[in-house]
Formats: structure tokens, sequence, C-alpha cells
């Protein structure tokens, strides 16, 4: 899938305060729990999972170009390495899916409601909506905003990411994907961590940022 690189045209701006304006929220991070629910166990979870984490993840990419070359301490640094990281899971995830499942639409999937888990033809193509949910995008950023924009925003991502991880150590019996989920959960609580960090150095240190500590455990 080809990704959109306009983000990339961003500039630095070293003279603006981010700290000093409220950056724009990208998803109400109260629904994370019904947004990013790919469904019951059965035969198909594994590809269903698969399709919503490429898509989370192509919206990290998307949040990560706004910030590559700002002009800011460890920003654009921490966005390349999220960038680069998931991209590398993105590739192996669609390996995986035509491995794995190669009946299977080449467009993402969801399970219809009160659809069979195990009943490939009871999946139904990922809408633009949903898809939109999953990259968890939202607004775009101003010049002035972006880096907090992107720091908390890239915070509630990563715990959408650790929410659907452990749902796959629940559901999944695939151990390859099992091993993805793990790694997630190890790779996304040091981000978030350090993602606190730069936020607390601006001033900003607010309770959500802790609400996906309890998931950063392997169990």
């Amino acid at each position: 899938m080809a990704l959109s690189t306009a983000a990339t045209q961003a500039q630095a701006d070293p003279h603006a305060h981010h700290h000093h304006q409220a950056a724009p929220s990208p998803v109400d991070h109260s629904a994370h729990n019904h947004i990013h629910d790919v469904g019951p166990a059965g035969s198909t979870y594994d590809l269903r999972w698969l399709d919503a984490m490429v898509q989370h993840h192509f919206g990290a990419l998307r949040m990560s170009e706004f910030v590559f070359d700002i002009g800011a301490a460890g920003v654009g640094a921490l966005a390349k390495t999220i960038w680069r990281e998931q991209a590398q899971e993105i590739k192996a995830m669609g390996q995986w899916r035509k491995a794995w499942y190669p009946e299977a639409p080449v467009y993402p999937v969801v399970l219809q409601a009160g659809g069979d888990p195990d009943a490939m033809d009871a999946l139904t193509r990922m809408g633009t909506a949903q898809i939109q949910a999953m990259q968890m995008l939202g607004a775009p950023p101003t010049r002035s905003n972006r880096v907090t924009w992107f720091l908390e925003g890239m915070l509630h991502h990563h715990g959408a990411a650790l929410l659907m991880a452990h749902d796959a150590l629940q559901h999944s019996r695939n151990p390859t994907l099992l091993r993805l989920a793990r790694s997630i959960i190890v790779a996304q609580r040091q981000e978030i961590n350090q993602l606190r960090r730069m936020l607390q150095h601006d001033g900003s240190n607010k309770p959500a940022y802790h609400q996906y500590d309890r998931y950063f455990s392997l169990r």
C-alpha cells in the first residue's frame, strides 16, 4: 500500500512554543476498547487482527511524518524510529496474511455483526470510517501545536496497540502472531514512557497519560 508523504513536507519552526497551545485530540480516547475490538476468537481471528493492526500502524506512520524534521529535541528522531519499526511490521504482517490466508480478499476485512468468526464469508470490507478510527489521526495539527499533537496522539495510539496486543494474547493460537503481540507490548510501553518524559519536559503531565500502565505486562 502506498503511503502519502505529504506530511513530510512540514518544515521545522524552532520559534514555536508548542506547549503553550493545547493539541487537538486525534480521537476520543475513551472509545479505544470499542474501536479496536476485532471480534471473537475463531479461524479468521488472525486475519482480522492483522488487517486491523496494519491500518493502526499506517496511522502511526502518517502521524510520525508530521514531525520528521521539526526543531524539537528528540522528537524527529523518535518519529523516524517509530516509522521505521512499524513499516517493517506492516511488511511482515502483509507477508503473513498472504501465506496464512491466500483465499482472503485483498482489501482489509472485519467480521460482520453476528457473523461466524470461523467463516470467511462472514467477513466484510473494512469501511472508510473504520479505517479512520483504526488509524486514529483525527484533525491535523497546526505548525505551533504539532509536537504536542504528535506526543499526546502517539501515546494514545500506542496505548490502543497495547489493547490490541493483549487481545491477541487472549484469542490467537498462532505463535508468530503471539510473538509479534509481545514485541509490540515491550516496544510500545518503552516508547510510551519516552513520550511521557517528553511531555513532562514541556510541562504537561495528565492522568490520561498513565491509563495504559496496566497493559504494560506481557500477561
